[in-house]
């Protein structure tokens, strides 16, 4: 018999309780009947995505809800990213994130310098590269803020600072530090003198929206390698998702990919067509993935009413009507857990375990409660190792 797995992440939902939701947690205050229906029939409990002593990105978190140890599997957020853009790296070669932000008075003041179109961003991409790269220094467009540089020949052992998790910080106090660390602030400079008054940023100012003020270069890293998914639980795995870090871990453990036409990464996501595309996959493959960023985005911009809101569309508009295609199969379990929790009062990742909760074939709980951080903390089912979380969902 043939089991159908369906794992759906809300990628940062996972908060602390707020005095505007009568210190309840976003998962608290939102109507998520479908959540609560997993959690009430099957079992939640909490898992620590991140390990001790690592930092709490998701690329880390991504890496342990996949069921991959990130103390043996990680090696940096930019070369996951690589493989999801299709660039080659030679085993020497260094790739960095290549954020485009916005500063204000000396400040980080959006990683995303206003969640820029990727038709804007591109073209300021191409005259980075056209500009100040060569031989040695590559730079690539990706998808809205999200790019990469490429170093060939050249050796790094450097500190960054994720632009995400510094928001309200004095960029002079997190730039790069270590061996190499001149070269990526002088890049930066250089990418400030030629966004200034720049056409595409006086356009922006116009329309009231904010301007790119710099390249920001972070999550750097060598070649990344992982064994396949397939291999090592036997099972063929799709992934559903809008940004290049998962796309790119997809891709290193073998998942096929589906593309789902308005899927942003941010709140404005075709959050029904990334259900539509779940339900029909759950015929030609064993496990679907579907990937949400829009909590996250909505935690990086302080707004809690925001994330209220893509919790409550990811619950109605993909888990529900997912746990209803499952019943179509003779046997088949869900997990819905988020990677790492967000909070909004301080707009970044934190390392605290997160709720998960799961049903379906054998899966039963002692406390029939709604999905919540609180309630999954009562449950008295935790996993310390994350990695493992994967290992149980299947096989237990």
């Amino acid at each position: 018999m043939t089991t159908k797995y369906a794992i759906i992440v809300p990628d940062g939902a996972a908060d602390e309780p707020l005095e505007q939701f009568g210190n309840k947690t976003v998962l608290e205050a939102a109507e998520t009947p479908n959540m609560d229906k997993i959690s009430t029939q099957g079992r939640q409990g909490l898992v620590r995505t991140v390990p001790v002593d690592m930092e709490p990105g998701s690329d880390v978190a991504q890496m342990s809800l996949l069921g991959y140890d990130p103390l043996r599997y990680y090696s940096g957020r930019a070369p996951i990213e690589a493989v999801a853009r299709n660039i080659e790296l030679s085993a020497d070669d260094w790739v960095f994130r290549c954020n485009l932000i916005t500063i204000a008075d000396g400040k980080m003041a959006d990683h995303s310098a206003g969640h820029i179109s990727t038709e804007e961003a591109s073209k300021l991409i191409k005259e980075l590269n056209d500009c100040l790269g060569n031989d040695r220094i590559r730079f690539y467009p990706g998808i809205s803020y999200r790019h990469l540089l490429v170093f060939k020949g050249l050796d790094f052992d450097v500190q960054t600072y994720p632009p995400h998790d510094s928001i309200g910080k004095a960029t002079e106090k997190i730039l790069p530090r270590g061996k190499g660390a001149e070269m990526l602030i002088d890049l930066m400079a250089r990418s400030q003198q030629l966004f200034t008054n720049h056409d595409i940023n006086k356009v922006r100012k116009d329309l009231g929206e904010n301007q790119v003020s710099s390249i920001w270069l972070w999550g750097q890293g060598r070649k990344a390698q992982m064994e396949s998914f397939q291999k090592r639980f036997g099972i063929k795995g799709v992934a559903i998702t809008a940004v290049d870090l998962v796309r790119g871990l997809s891709m290193l453990i073998g998942f096929d990919l589906i593309d789902v036409p308005g899927a942003t990464g941010f709140v404005d996501t075709n959050y029904q067509g990334k259900a539509t595309a779940a339900i029909e996959a759950l015929d030609k493959y064993d496990l679907v993935f579907v990937h949400i960023e829009a909590p996250d985005e909505a935690s990086h911009n302080g707004s809690a009413e925001m994330k209220k809101k893509a919790v409550e569309q990811i619950d109605k508009y993909i888990v529900g009507p997912v746990l209803e295609a499952l019943q179509n199969y003779e046997s088949w379990r869900i997990l819905v857990m988020p990677d790492h929790p967000t909070p909004v009062r301080s707009c970044a990742h934190s390392p605290e375990p997160v709720p998960f909760a799961m049903a379906g074939r054998d899966i039963s709980g002692i406390l029939h409660t709604t999905f919540s951080e609180p309630n999954a903390a009562k449950s008295g089912f935790r996993i310390d190792n994350g990695f493992e979380l994967m290992e149980y969902f299947l096989k237990s």
